[in-house]
This record gives C-alpha cells, sequence and structure tokens, in this order.
C-alpha cells in the first residue's frame, strides 16, 4: 500500500476516536459509485425482552416503503439500473449496501437516502417484513438448514445467561409476533443516530458527492453511540458440554468452540489467522479438510474460524462489516452420516489436541505464510469489499487491513504462532453443538465412549 494510503488509514483511525465525523472515502476512476452506511448498533443492542428488534428495523428500512414511495415504486425505480439495497445487521453492526453505475448516482441515492432517513413505517410493509424474518427463523434456519443452525446454536449455549450475544440476530418466533411498528420506530430513533454512523464512499464518485452525503446524514441526531467495549464475560467453562438439537435430518452437523480474548487489532490476532488458515481455511484445504475429508472420505469439508463467518455453506470469503468486541474459536464439521458422526467428532477434537500440543511446523508455518500474505488480497477484490474492510478497519482502530496483516506476517516467526496458540487455544472445556434426527443415539454413543470406527458403504482399498 503506498505511503499516502498509510497516511489516510491513520487519519481515518485518529478522527475515530476523536468522535470527528466517521465518513471513509475510496474514491477512484471505476465506473461504478458503492455506498456502505453502517450504523454501529445490532442485536446486542436489543432489550431482553424484544429479541430480533434491531434486526426487524433494519429490515423494515431496506424492504419497507418511504414516506414518499411505497415498496414497489422502490422496487420499479430501481429495476432499469439493475441495483438495489442490501441490508443486514449483526450484533454490533447494521449495513445499507447499494451499487450504481455513476450515471445513474442521483437517481440511486436519492432512493437511498429516503429509504435510510425518511422510512415509511407502513402496516402492510411491517407485515411482511415480520412474516419474512418469522420464516427465515422457522423455515430456513430451523427447518432447512442445518448447518447454520448449529453454527448459530453455538453462539447461543457459549454466550447464554443473557450475554448481549445470546441470541440469534432474527430473534425469536415469540418475540417478532408481540412487536409493534411503535417498537421498530422508538430503537430507530435511539440506535440511527450520527453517533453510530459510518458513512461509506468508493468509486467514481463527483468531489462534492461526499459532502453531499454527510449534510444529508446530519439530519440524524447526534444521539449517544451504542458501546461494547464492556461487554460481560461469556460464562466460564469447567468441561466438554454437548447440545444436541432434534431434527428430522439425514445427517449430523457439528460445530464446537469456545471463546477467545482475540480480535483484530491484539497482538496475537495475525498469528491466530496464519494457524486458522494452516489448520482448517474457509474452503481452501487446511488440516482438518486433509485428515478429514481427503484422506477419510467422512464429508464435504471442515474448517475453522477465529472470527464470526455466517452463510459459510453460500460463501468462498466473509463478509466485512461483521465486527464484534468478542469472538469465539469455532471448528465446522459439515454433514456425516450418522454411522461417522462420533468419530468425525473425535477426530476434529483429535486433530484439535494435536495442535494445542504440537503448534505448526516451521516447513508449513512458511508455506502457510507466504499462501496467506497472497490471499488477503482476494478478501477485497471489489471495492464494495475493500470499503467494508476499511470501515471495519476503522471500527477496530487499525490500519488498512491488507497492510495490517501483511506487515505482521512478514514479522511472524513459527515460535510466535506456536506461543499464541498455546496461550489461546484448549483441547477440553469446548461446547459442542451436534445436529441430528437419532439424538439419543449419539447421547448414548458420546457417554457409552465405546470404540467408533469409520464404516463405509464399500470396501477401501
Amino acid at each position: 500500500m503506498s505511503a499516502l494510503k498509510s497516511v489516510l488509514a491513520a487519519a481515518l483511525v485518529a478522527s475515530f476516536a476523536a468522535g470527528a465525523p466517521r465518513v471513509v472515502e475510496l474514491p477512484g476512476k471505476s465506473p461504478l459509485v458503492t455506498l456502505r452506511i453502517v450504523f454501529t448498533t445490532g442485536a446486542a443492542s436489543d432489550p431482553a425482552d424484544k429479541p430480533g428488534l434491531a434486526h426487524l428495523t433494519a429490515e423494515m428500512l431496506g424492504d419497507g416503503g418511504t414516506k414518499g414511495l411505497t415498496y414497489k415504486q422502490i422496487v420499479d425505480a430501481m429495476y432499469p439500473m439493475a441495483t438495489s439495497v442490501h441490508v443486514y445487521s449483526d450484533k454490533e453492526m447494521t449495513t445499507f449496501v447499494g451499487e450504481t453505475h455513476r450515471d445513474n448516482l442521483e437517481k440511486f441515492y436519492g432512493l437511498m437516502r429516503q429509504m435510510i432517513l425518511e422510512p415509511g413505517w407502513r402496516t402492510d410493509d411491517f407485515a411482511r417484513i415480520r412474516d419474512d424474518s418469522l420464516n427465515a427463523l422457522r423455515v430456513s434456519l430451523r427447518g432447512n438448514n442445518d448447518e447454520e443452525l448449529g453454527k448459530e446454536e453455538l453462539y447461543n449455549v457459549i454466550y447464554r445467561g443473557g450475554h448481549p450475544y445470546g441470541h440469534e440476530d432474527l430473534g425469536t418466533a415469540t418475540a417478532l409476533q408481540k412487536m409493534t411498528i411503535a417498537d421498530l420506530q422508538a430503537f430507530y430513533r435511539e440506535h440511527y443516530t450520527q453517533a453510530n454512523l459510518i458513512i461509506g464512499l468508493a468509486g467514481g464518485y463527483p468531489p462534492e458527492f461526499a459532502a453531499r452525503v454527510k449534510r444529508d446524514f446530519a439530519a440524524l441526531p447526534e444521539g449517544v453511540a451504542d458501546r461494547f467495549d464492556h461487554l460481560p464475560a461469556p460464562p466460564a467453562m469447567a468441561r466438554n458440554q454437548v447440545t444436541l438439537v432434534r431434527k428430522d435430518t439425514r445427517s449430523v452437523a457439528w460445530s464446537l468452540g469456545y471463546p477467545i480474548d482475540v480480535k483484530r487489532g491484539d497482538p496475537d490476532f495475525p498469528a491466530l489467522l496464519l494457524m486458522t488458515s494452516w489448520f482448517g481455511q474457509h474452503r481452501q484445504g487446511g488440516r482438518l479438510f486433509v485428515r478429514m475429508r481427503e484422506v477419510r472420505g467422512l464429508n464435504y469439508g471442515d474448517y475453522d474460524y477465529i472470527e464470526y463467518f455466517p452463510r459459510g455453506m453460500n460463501r468462498f470469503e466473509p463478509e466485512p462489516d461483521l465486527a464484534r468486541h468478542q469472538q469465539i474459536f469455532q471448528i465446522w464439521i459439515r454433514p456425516v452420516e450418522p454411522a461417522n458422526a462420533i468419530f468425525s467428532l473425535r477426530l476434529a477434537m483429535f486433530e484439535l489436541d494435536r495442535l494445542v500440543k504440537n503448534g505448526i511446523p516451521e516447513d508449513d508455518f512458511q508455506k502457510t505464510r507466504s499462501f496467506l500474505s497472497k490471499y488477503i488480497n482476494v478478501l477485497t477484490k471489489t471495492k464494495s469489499s475493500e470499503l467494508g474492510y476499511a470501515i471495519d478497519s476503522l471500527y477496530y482502530g487499525i490500519p488498512n487491513y491488507n497492510e495490517y496483516v501483511k506487515s505482521a506476517l512478514a514479522n511472524l516467526t513459527a515460535a510466535d504462532v506456536n506461543a499464541a496458540i498455546r496461550r489461546h487455544l484448549r483441547a477440553d472445556r469446548i461446547e459442542i453443538v451436534g445436529v441430528a434426527k437419532d439424538t439419543d443415539a449419539i447421547r448414548a454413543a458420546l457417554l457409552g465412549n465405546a470404540a467408533t470406527p469409520p464404516t463405509y458403504n464399500a470396501a477401501k482399498t
């Protein structure tokens, strides 16, 4: 990265710390213009009796009408421009993303601005969006997606006991059914404020456009920033614990992990990032993948994470703007046949124990560092993703993410990585979640502690 960009990144971090207007700009010559409007609020700000309120409010803005336009009119207006506004929310961030050709910028921005600043709060929109959220919770997550259900339930059990992270972003069916438009309006007034706002712009927009966006969003109340830097610690774990979710499914999906006190900007983050890449980087064939899929043919893939990575079955790279102050170490075992469920879990835990005890060999460290220093560019291959990572860097108080990681990797040694592994990883006191049909059989097998060798439909050579 150029020296000028380094200076700009440092200035962004300084402005964030000083409470100045938070605007991230990546101007360029591209005919496409990307807008990312991020509010640093989310499910961690849900009232205790209204889980899902942040998500429902965001959906009401992103998929509802404005004061002057119905939702259908907005869709019809955006259709000829081949664009839309995509909204997603997490624990600490709610993000609105739009991209358009600069020839359509005025019209598109006018629509996007109204959606966020002038919501219509129509009853028909509210009923439709609430039904969509209920269906996403009951059908898409709990009914159709064993893997995502297991991953989300892992977070719920790790952060149980009233922790702000301890519920699904979608909320609960009971809470959603009780919510009213007045609840959404109250959340909007309190949390959609300048104090929580980060404006992101990238591409070939006119020089005066950024100033205009800042002026428009100055209409929001100043407010008080949501604070997530003093979250309570997750409950302590004394032993391995297994949660089994009974579901009519042909396979068994496992997710397991525990909290780690490491996030971007912390001294050990680059070391654990390299560990993750070697042990089980998403879709990249790490050691877990090799030992479980390639050698034994147990399933489609096996991965590990040190940052929240939702919707992994549909994505090759994580989405930006999912920043969190607390993260977990997680292993995701994609569905296996029930006969091999216990063996696959034991194998993953064996490999984790081996990692903690032995670390990463020097030769593998060198290869992984070389790979990761190049792969990191893939994460910001589009202007939209580059802008998203720049916003995350602002939030975490670090320089440009690519520069931050590459610089740290250049100075890492295998000893540094293995020391970080010993400090933060362990092979016991693990939360384990399994989604399966015959949970009674799995429970009996786990408690019985008998041998569970893998089985195959045909003889292996």
